[in-house]
């Protein structure tokens, strides 16, 4: 039985429940610097909020206009338990219902090969951002 839902979420409505998850996944777990990590782009972002049977934040992603994904981040203790998958499902139907014809992600190196169970391909080399190694991904949708 799953314990979390996933849901829509607004920037506006819904901001410190998304920054909670990203200040804990990005900012001091990995050590992404404040500065990088909020951007112009969060308020013209659709947001998905996964929430535990208690209403807590777990988890986030976003989808920029464009159809780049970024900004998934699942709690530690909730890794492992299909947060990111439906996550990225969410992402995905909406990007479907959008009419986009890709869907691109920079994934972080270690986690290339959960997007690959999503037939995303690699799509160039290995580069450096927020000092974390990261491969761009690309989903074709038509």
């Amino acid at each position: 039985m799953k314990s979390f839902t996933v849901r829509d979420a607004s920037w506006q409505d819904d901001t410190p429940a998304l920054r909670t998850i990203r200040e804990m996944v990005f900012i001091h777990e990995q050590q992404v610097p404040v500065e990088l990590e909020w951007d112009e782009f969060d308020v013209s972002c659709l947001h998905v909020l996964a929430l535990d049977s208690a209403g807590n934040p777990i988890g986030t992603a976003r989808l920029l206009p464009d159809g780049h994904i970024g900004r998934m981040a699942v709690l530690r203790e909730w890794r492992g338990r299909s947060v990111g998958s439906a996550l990225l499902l969410w992402l995905l139907e909406e990007a479907k219902k959008r009419h986009l014809q890709q869907v691109i992600v920079n994934a972080q190196t270690y986690a290339a090969g959960f997007y690959t169970k999503f037939d995303f391909q690699t799509a160039g080399e290995e580069f450096i951002d927020a000092g974390i190694p990261h491969v761009r991904m690309v989903l074709q949708l038509s």
